[in-house]
């Protein structure tokens, strides 16, 4: 493949691309393959391709067919969304059972009142409702779906581990169904310029290995709970587990909650009562690191509240092992140089900080100057990866970008400006670590039609997230293309 006409670097350039890497970049370069592709890009912007470090596929493929609640301010308003889509024609929101109602996207943090199953069986008595929260740290159901899946909560919502479970049994729709929705997820990814996922879904890793051509490459983590099984398959990170495009990615590790369900470990006490929860103390983290060391596998470590925060850190300094902390949405000032000083990888979702501004003012007022503070770690010298966490936010690089650099969606000003990142920071970041297109390189590349730093410079935020992406290559081919 010639890329002809291409601009790299501020220069118009052509780059020749074979055996799945970037062979040649220059001027007036001749294709060396005759039957191979060759695509006037007539000025177009080329760039390293797109990487999500953070997402949960499953449910962003199940989600995009769920019925949306997340404007909702309230119980009732979650209950009318839901009752008016079960009226005629109503579909089952992609979960398992014809007559299953799912939604997604509830948050709560903010409401008067707090969700009960009472409130959905209001207005949707006679049919199973699960509703997933935004964060998918929480579950919602009515006392139909309480009795279909065993939930005796009085108020018919679990939070954590029970949650989690529960979501995986709703959401059962099968596996042609879900490989399906899953290959149609990847493709949208790829039309916004993605080349890979880091995919960190709650499921054996195993089912990966049947998809074995998604449109984008997928880094599939391994839950804690199937660490074992990894093991056992000798498997290690960084393996192929299905073709050219499915790999072995980290194991993920949990140790807190998340601040929408109020169950992040933090310093501070919830103006609710208590600090969270601890999901996996040092004590237990620290040696499941090791094992999965041992054989080879990295971690992706769950931590919101600063007190998870450090409980991870301490764990990667106890064993020496590398890796990432996920999320980091509430550090200490002490801990922000243990990153660089570990080699651990903030791994971040931009877009996190905007979305939870309001509810970081009330449930972290004592921390809120603790809270996403990604211009800090980078000045510390840690290295950032930038990642959606969907379905908590969209699978859009561009979003997470605009979000890094711009921290509002609304007619407000940026919340904590002094934490936006630098434009060339997290574009670097939002590209896997990349930061330009070089000979060698696998080529994993986007095609966009204009700068995006020009674009952000002239047009802002909002213009930067209606980037118009031309194409997309993963390994030499086109898994998106518009010209």
């Amino acid at each position: 493949m010639l890329l002809r006409n291409v601009h790299r670097a501020g220069r118009l350039v052509d780059v020749e691309v074979a055996g799945g890497r970037v062979r040649a970049v220059g001027e007036g370069l001749r294709a060396q393959d005759p039957d191979g592709e060759v695509l006037d890009a007539q000025g177009a912007v080329l760039l390293p391709g797109l990487v999500d470090s953070h997402v949960h596929l499953t449910q962003w493929a199940a989600a995009r067919r769920r019925v949306d609640v997340l404007a909702a301010r309230s119980p009732q308003e979650v209950a009318r969304t839901l009752a008016a889509s079960a009226g005629p024609g109503g579909g089952a929101g992609g979960g398992a059972g014809e007559d299953l109602l799912l939604g997604h996207g509830y948050r709560d943090a903010l409401w008067i009142e707090p969700a009960h199953r009472d409130v959905l069986d209001a207005h949707v008595p006679d049919r199973p409702v699960v509703v997933v929260s935004a964060d998918l740290h929480a579950v919602w159901v009515n006392s139909a779906a309480a009795r279909r899946f065993g939930v005796d909560d009085p108020a018919g919502v679990l939070r954590e581990g029970p949650a989690m479970e529960l979501i995986t049994r709703a959401g059962d729709v099968g596996a042609p169904a879900l490989d399906r929705w899953i290959a149609e997820a990847t493709r949208a990814a790829a039309a916004r310029g993605v080349t890979g996922i880091v995919d960190l879904e709650y499921a054996p890793v195993a089912s990966w290995e049947r998809r074995a051509r998604p449109a984008v490459r997928v880094a599939a983590g391994v839950w804690a709970d199937w660490l074992e099984d990894a093991v056992a398959a000798g498997l290690r990170t960084g393996d192929a587990l299905a073709g050219d495009r499915v790999s072995v990615g980290p194991v993920k590790f949990v140790v807190d909650g998340s601040l929408g369900t109020r169950t992040a470990f933090c310093h501070d006490e919830y103006p609710s009562g208590g600090h969270g929860v601890l999901r996996l103390p040092l004590a237990d983290l620290e040696p499941a690191l090791r094992r999965a060391a041992a054989h080879g596998l990295g971690a992706a470590v769950h931590a919101i509240g600063d007190e998870a925060v450090r409980v991870a850190l301490d764990a990667f300094e106890r064993t020496g092992c590398r890796g990432s902390v996920e999320h980091a949405q509430q550090v200490h000032p002490r801990d922000v140089p243990r990153f660089a000083a570990l080699g651990v990888v903030a791994s971040v979702q931009p877009r996190h900080a905007v979305d939870d501004r309001d509810a970081v003012a009330v449930h972290w007022a004592h921390g809120a100057e603790r809270a996403y503070p990604y211009a800090a770690l980078h000045a510390a010298g840690a290295e950032l990866r930038l990642g959606s966490d969907a379905p908590v936010a969209a699978l859009d690089p561009w979003d997470a970008l605009a979000s890094a650099v711009h921290r509002t969606v609304d007619d407000r000003e940026p919340w904590r400006p002094d934490q936006h990142l630098p434009f060339d920071v997290a574009l670097t970041a939002s590209c896997g670590g990349r930061s330009g297109v070089f000979v060698g390189d696998v080529a994993d590349l986007v095609l966009v039609a204009a700068d995006p730093a020009a674009v952000f410079a002239s047009g802002g935020a909002d213009a930067l997230r209606r980037t118009e992406v031309l194409a997309t290559v993963v390994g030499g081919e086109f898994t998106h293309r518009t010209i």
